[in-house]
């Protein structure tokens, strides 16, 4: 008679929402794995049905308190395409400088506190403080002036205020911006030694054959504009991206799956896609550092996202030093939207990945219509193929490592800012 073992994780602990996990083996093959989501819907598609758009920056926000900046960014790209305008490029360029600030502030967090001590065999970054103190001071320091760029730009660190449809309630003077510039020096210093560490980590052998989805722009390494590009080779404007992806409804997860329409199949978003299709526009440190590393080799590696996200912060710090150094006030820090029906779709390059939105209004300025496809849902089903993968090779595992190893697969992928910490109590089930 075949063995059946049912592996469930009732909760996962501190994580941004609620969720759980369960694995169930027949005859010690792999059945069924399922990431369950299980917190109630939050419904903000909805709750914006009816607003003025200009408040669609402000509510879209509070969708995450690590990357406030990815959603705000991609509604008003989105709803100045449906208005039909374009601001200059110094508003482009501030845009990108608060992009700056929340990569180097989620990334950092992510890496010396939340994956770092999977890698070194401690159970936290507290725990991995009394023996890493100067690892994690930096991380603190790095993370620190990356709210610091979003204090200034947005008004505040945590749901930042001063982001509009057409630009920024108020420009930064340029003194505010000027004496950020010691601190990001130190920075980019730091961010390379940074990188330097976690490369020489030591990686499980584990590659897998990803579809790889990211925006690519021919100038730049992409925060909020550019194409959709694959791994595989295709390119479509921003436009098509709801022909070539859709979401699903699975019965074990209130969060939507999404997956390519042509082949059913899952892909990859984050910085593993951003790097494969975008190297050669990484700033110019950025770039020398993943030749020195050797980070060619390990891009089908999941565990070696740490390695990915290292080296987006040192691009995202000489990007801002360079915007930094140059800023000039613009003037006016927002340009007139005068409300018109239309509908109009973006995509920007969130910390954890390509973010979608899609937004109809009418002419008194009202939304009618809003579609929000985050990183986290675009990448739940390829979690899922990664678990799967992953399990035959460590079924003999004890029942607390079984549970440990499979955390850090999740936390490969940071699809939350505490999904990074442990799971509660491992329960099997035996017949």
């Amino acid at each position: 008679m075949s063995e059946f073992r049912t592996i469930r994780v009732e909760a996962i602990s501190r994580v941004e929402g609620e969720g759980a996990l369960h694995i169930r083996l027949r005859g010690g093959q792999v059945e069924q794995v399922q990431l369950r989501i299980y917190e109630p819907p939050r419904f903000f598609e909805a709750l914006l049905r009816g607003r003025p758009l200009e408040e669609v920056p402000d509510i879209t926000a509070r969708i995450c308190g690590i990357c406030p900046v990815a959603y705000q960014m991609t509604a008003v790209h989105a709803l100045e395409a449906a208005l039909g305008v374009a601001p200059p490029p110094a508003i482009r360029q501030l845009r990108r400088l608060l992009y700056c600030g929340e990569w180097i502030e989620s990334h950092t967090l992510h890496i010396h506190f939340l994956h770092a001590p999977d890698f070194l065999g401690y159970d936290s970054g507290i725990e991995m403080a009394a023996d890493h103190p100067r690892e994690v001071h930096r991380g603190l320091r790095l993370k620190k002036h990356g709210n610091q760029l979003l204090e200034v730009l947005g008004g505040r660190a945590i749901h930042p205020i001063n982001v509009a449809v057409g630009g920024f309630h108020r420009a930064p003077r340029r003194e505010e911006l000027a004496a950020l510039i010691p601190d990001f020096e130190w920075c980019l210093d730091a961010a390379v030694e940074m990188t330097q560490w976690v490369a020489g980590f030591d990686f499980p052998a584990f590659q897998r054959p990803y579809e790889m989805v990211a925006l690519v722009h021919p100038d730049e390494y992409p925060f909020n504009e550019g194409d959709v590009a694959s791994s595989s080779g295709f390119r479509i404007p921003v436009a098509e991206y709801e022909r070539q992806f859709e979401e699903q409804h699975v019965s074990h997860s209130t969060a939507l799956q999404s997956q390519q329409k042509s082949s059913d199949k899952p892909y990859l978003v984050g910085p593993l896609a951003r790097m494969q299709l975008n190297r050669e526009r990484l700033m110019p440190t950025a770039r020398r550092l993943a030749d020195e590393i050797g980070f060619a080799a390990m891009s089908n590696n999941p565990y070696t996202s740490i390695v990915a996200r290292a080296l987006e912060v040192v691009h995202a710090v000489e990007e801002a030093l360079s915007i930094l150094k140059t800023y000039r006030p613009t003037q006016p820090a927002k340009i007139a939207c005068p409300h018109r029906a239309g509908e109009g779709c973006a995509a920007t390059e969130a910390p954890r990945g390509l973010i979608y939105h899609r937004y109809r209004v009418n002419e008194a300025g009202a939304v009618e219509f809003a579609k929000i496809v985050p990183p986290t849902s675009q990448n739940q089903r390829q979690i899922e193929d990664d678990l799967r993968e992953l399990l035959p090779g460590i079924l003999a595992e004890p029942d607390d490592r079984l549970a440990r190893l499979c955390e850090r697969l999740v936390r490969n992928y940071d699809p939350c800012i505490s999904c990074s910490t442990h799971f509660l109590k491992l329960h099997w089930d035996r017949a």
